[in-house]
């Protein structure tokens, strides 16, 4: 490991150390508003970046409008207020359409694909992270969104350690040169065993099969976010989509499995625990 890589590994720790006790915090005793205005502020900052990798400067003047949109979003669930999140949606996604029609009249194709470069932004980083808040209204709702992300990131460092010291052959070369199948799988046993792990210490669920199941589909469509969003900034020539986060690039670089994950288990629980 070079001198560079070595420093970036030493920051990606020392993030994770000072993060991981602040949202186990959040989740567990903090208040519930403060933690409702972390998720905002995510998703928020990963639609800011999402434009930013897409290279919608045209966007400028509807991406304010769009963030206020999502701050009222946010502010919905937390006043338990969730019906009006479609007519939410439905404006986020009626607005730049709207914009655009004005603006650019004539049918230039830009337009368009501004529009949809806009719309994707917060339908990618915004509404699975608010589907996080409605996990958290349910029952135990934090001790599952705890187990999410003890998934999620096993995956993720399971697959970094084990790819790094068993990795041969690649898993998705066109998108993610970095990435192997020795990973892939060393991540997805490492999620297996927290989860399970976690599912002992804490009791929030019946203990059954399709716990297995859900955690093998947590780790999987994690690995394929993280896969999405390689996609994503390779695309569009981006090695990280920020810098917020020593060591970890982004916000998008760190919720980037999570953001495919949330959706599963949102409907593993209304299928099965309500």
């Amino acid at each position: 490991m070079s001198s560079d890589s070595r420093t970036a590994h030493i920051k990606r720790w020392l993030t994770g150390i000072v993060a991981v006790p602040v949202l186990v915090l959040l989740l567990t005793a903090g208040p519930r508003w403060l933690f409702y205005a972390l998720v905002c502020a995510v998703s928020i900052i990963g639609t800011a970046e999402y434009y930013t990798i897409t290279a919608a400067d045209d966007s400028r003047f509807v991406r304010w409008p769009v963030y206020f949109l999502l701050t009222l979003l946010f502010f919905s669930h937390f006043i338990h207020q969730i019906h009006i999140t479609p007519a939410i949606i439905a404006i986020i996604c009626f607005l730049p359409l709207a914009y655009y029609m004005f603006v650019s009249p004539d049918g230039d194709k830009g337009g368009t694909q501004a529009v949809g470069k806009i719309v994707t932004g917060p339908v990618y980083a915004a509404l699975p992270l608010s589907l996080l808040l409605l996990i958290d209204l349910m029952p135990k709702g934090n001790l599952w969104i705890l187990f999410l992300l003890v998934v999620v990131f096993t995956t993720d460092t399971g697959a970094f350690y084990f790819g790094r010291s068993f990795g041969k052959r690649k898993l998705y070369p066109a998108v993610s040169p970095g990435k192997t199948w020795a990973g892939a799988i060393g991540g997805t046993l490492s999620s297996i065993l927290a989860g399970l792990v976690f599912l002992h210490l804490f009791s929030i669920g019946r203990r059954d099969w399709t716990l297995v199941v859900l955690i093998l589909l947590l780790s999987v469509s994690a690995q394929i976010g993280d896969l999405a969003e390689s996609m994503i900034k390779r695309n569009h020539g981006f090695k990280d989509s920020g810098s917020i986060l020593p060591g970890h690039g982004g916000i998008l670089d760190r919720i980037d499995g999570l953001l495919f994950s949330i959706p599963i288990l949102y409907l593993y629980l209304i299928i099965f625990l309500l």
